[in-house]
């Protein structure tokens, strides 16, 4: 339980030397919300310490790791076709990346902190057990949730609202079932996976919403509603994690479904208001993608005003200026595949 000494942590990693030439994950995405958490008083900044190497293999191969660090002591490059990049320091930056959102656990576990937002790159969804893709070189979240469990915790809740399915994260936990999954992500684009009938033999556990272009902060309210309050209701999960990719945003360079700034603290609020039922509250939050500056500052901000009880995100004028499209049977067919249908 939480103890009040706290209220809202976040880490900061921003990973400056994870650099490449013209490549949209770049420190740069930072760039416009650093300066607003530091201006901002109803949050508390936590140091983060990196992760241990045992702690990464609680997820990934020995090879994995074995093969980035060699990448990077060659002086880095691309790694795959997404394009993935490493650079010399970047071995060091996953393990900080992954040592913030454990650093961010470990403080909602012990009771330290209400809730909190791990906000470090390089992201991680997409990495998967023995590979490193989709600009993700360590599964932060995935690092996190083990961790969890190892701390006596029998039921986690992962939730993703990246635009990308989440991959890596379904691929550590497809078959273990303390481990409920929850994608949102826009239908057809990298990397490929995430159909809603893709590991059919976790049904009601693993839940995958395609969704088609401009799905907005109408549709994806629908969403929480409809398909991710029943998981949770189902699974009773002891502490939720949420993989937070801003690319969701309509204005996105990279992706094109349609959240609003006020739709994701929309969506924070209806996380708050699952954890506060089933996890004593306990929340954590780590981001993902997100490519335009501004888009990030924004989201961030706005989950971070709701994490600290505000009653309304902060104003910024970006309301989807297209129509969404209907997703009622969409829905309709998740609902009937999970089981979540009379």
């Amino acid at each position: 339980m939480y103890n009040g000494r706290m209220t809202v942590v976040y880490t900061f990693v921003r990973s400056p030397g994870h650099a490449y030439p013209d490549h949209p994950e770049q420190p740069e995405r930072l760039s416009v919300l650093e300066s607003r958490l530091q201006a901002a008083d109803f949050i508390e900044r936590l140091d983060a310490t990196p992760a241990s190497p045992d702690e990464v293999m609680t997820v990934h191969t020995a090879g994995l790791l074995a093969g980035l660090q060699e990448a990077c002591r060659r002086g880095g490059g691309i790694i795959d076709f997404a394009p993935t990049y490493v650079a010399p320091s970047s071995f060091e930056d996953a393990l900080m990346a992954a040592g913030g959102v454990l650093t961010c656990t470990r403080a909602v576990l012990s009771g330290d902190a209400r809730a909190a937002f791990a906000i470090v790159r390089p992201p991680g969804h997409h990495a998967e057990p023995g590979r490193a893709m989709g600009f993700c070189l360590f599964n932060n979240i995935a690092i996190a949730a083990r961790a969890a469990l190892e701390q006596g915790i029998e039921r986690v809740l992962i939730v993703d609202f990246d635009a990308h399915h989440g991959n890596g994260t379904q691929a550590v936990f497809r078959d273990d079932d303390r481990v409920a999954y929850f994608s949102t992500h826009q239908e057809g684009i990298y990397p490929g996976t995430g159909r809603l009938d893709e590991v059919p033999h976790a049904r009601g556990r693993i839940i995958n919403v395609p969704l088609p272009p401009y799905t907005g902060d109408k549709g994806f309210a629908a969403i929480a509603d409809q398909v991710l309050s029943p998981l949770a209701e189902n699974f009773r999960p002891q502490v939720i994690f949420v993989s937070a990719g801003f690319d969701s945003h309509w204005r996105d360079p990279l992706t094109a479904l349609g959240l609003s700034t006020k739709g994701y603290f929309m969506m924070a609020r209806h996380l708050i208001t699952l954890a506060e039922k089933y996890c004593d509250g306990r929340l954590v939050f780590a981001l993902e993608g997100g490519y335009d500056p501004l888009n990030v500052a924004n989201g961030v901000m706005a989950v971070l005003a709701a994490l600290a009880g505000k009653e309304k995100p902060p104003t910024s004028g970006d309301a989807l200026p297209y129509r969404e499209p209907d997703i009622a049977s969409r829905l309709h067919a998740v609902r009937r595949w999970h089981g979540f249908t009379e």
